[in-house]
């Protein structure tokens, strides 16, 4: 191995809690996403699945951006010399991307300790939690370079955490929100002083991995596959999840736990 920086940092934290630290490392190009760590952070997100020590995965920046996009000179400019079909294969590469995160068992917690654009903005919407400094402004830049705002999942997923109406202002007009308007449009779940954002991911990334994590992985799949059902489809598939749920030990752990007035103690396998 040589000595050259790794773009994306990975951390297992030592307490053996099952948190797992991302950190995009770029912090001169404002953590800009190039070929390299598109792949990198779907093929690491692929790889967590299934891991019974893996219990939440916190994706975060170093520096004064969270990301800023797609690199301009390693992604933008080379996609010029690309035919359609190449063009697509990149498309669908980094859509692969948003499905790696979304199928990956355990929640995963955007640390937004700066700006936050393009397709960084879309790794945290793809996050199941954002908690973010006040520095972080958020942007889905695409139609501001001349593309369309339905990027890596966008339309779809947008809209169903801040509404129609907000997703298409987003969208469409491509212009930066603030860390406070995004609160109130309910896509940040915490907006915090920058000093305080660690403190605060680490407690919420802990509160989860200490949780139940099979319950946690049943309630995020079943998320993802009551987007786009009738509500007699969902009701029936949450019935079904509800039963699977009902037969793990956890569900007997929490009421032994709490007859006898303590802690529960979970099981540490999803």
């Amino acid at each position: 191995m040589g000595s050259m920086p790794q773009p994306v940092s990975f951390r297992l934290d030592d307490s053996g809690n099952g948190v797992v630290t991302l950190t995009l490392d770029r912090p001169d190009r404002l953590n800009a996403l190039t070929f390299e760590v598109y792949r990198e952070l779907t093929d690491t997100f692929r790889a967590l699945k299934g891991r019974d020590d893996v219990r939440c995965v916190v994706i975060t920046g170093n520096g004064r951006a969270f990301c800023s996009g797609g690199d301009v000179n390693d992604i933008i400019g080379a996609l010029f010399g690309r035919d359609a079909a190449g063009l697509l294969d990149f498309t669908r590469m980094t859509c692969d991307l948003v499905a790696a995160m979304r199928d990956l068992d355990a929640p995963i917690v955007a640390s937004l300790n700066g700006t936050v654009a393009g397709a960084g903005a879309v790794i945290a919407m793809a996050s199941d939690f954002r908690i973010a400094a006040t520095t972080a402004k958020i942007a889905f830049l695409f139609v501001k370079v001349g593309l369309s705002g339905a990027d890596m999942g966008s339309c779809h997923l947008l809209a169903r955490i801040v509404g129609l109406g907000r997703a298409t202002e987003m969208l469409m007009l491509g212009d930066f929100v603030t860390a406070d308007d995004a609160h109130a449009y309910g896509l940040y779940n915490k907006v915090v002083a920058q000093d305080e954002l660690a403190e605060a991911t680490r407690a919420l990334a802990e509160r989860l991995a200490s949780g139940p994590g099979f319950s946690i992985a049943m309630t995020k799949q079943m998320l993802n596959r009551e987007l786009s059902v009738s509500l007699t489809e969902a009701l029936e598939m949450e019935a079904q999840a509800q039963a699977i749920c009902m037969g793990h030990p956890d569900y007997r752990e929490a009421y032994e736990a709490f007859v006898a007035k303590r802690p529960p103690a979970f099981n540490k396998s999803a």
